[in-house]
């Protein structure tokens, strides 16, 4: 499939079809780490402090099921902890753990998000700024 192959396809189809693209590559990097996208921004979510799942859920924009297989899966690479909510033990509270917050940060550092990105694009600082207003919630007046 060439350049021209895709002059018809729809922005959405583009941008859906981008962004697939860059997660499976962000992705394959993460998975040297013991991580995946989601499970990045989990630990993201938690860096403020712990959340109950429904919390951590609702901050990742996925359903509490979605989430619980992430917290599952970051709880094996010792990530993350559990613990009964003591003001609710019916919740449980997701805590990042020294190991998750080393591995967070440690990723950060590496921008391989970014450069992946930034190596495919002629402007950068304009593409995240066109981004940021496609995805930030419209502003009410």
């Amino acid at each position: 499939m060439t350049a021209s192959d895709m002059e018809d396809w729809s922005l959405g189809r583009l941008l859906s079809t981008a962004a697939r693209l860059v997660e499976h590559d962000w992705n394959a990097w993460l998975s040297t780490r013991d991580l995946t996208h989601a499970g990045l921004l989990a630990l993201h979510a938690l860096d403020r402090g712990p959340l109950t799942q429904r919390q951590l859920a609702a901050a990742n924009r996925v359903e509490e099921q979605t989430m619980s297989r992430v917290v599952a899966r970051l709880e094996r690479a010792g990530y993350v902890s559990r613990a009964r909510n003591p003001a609710d033990l019916r919740r449980l509270v997701i805590s990042r753990t020294a190991s998750g917050a080393e591995v967070f940060d440690q990723v950060q550092a590496a921008h391989v998000a970014d450069r992946l990105v930034e190596a495919r694009v002629a402007d950068p600082s304009t593409f995240r700024a066109e981004l940021v207003r496609l995805v930030a919630p419209a502003e009410t007046e």
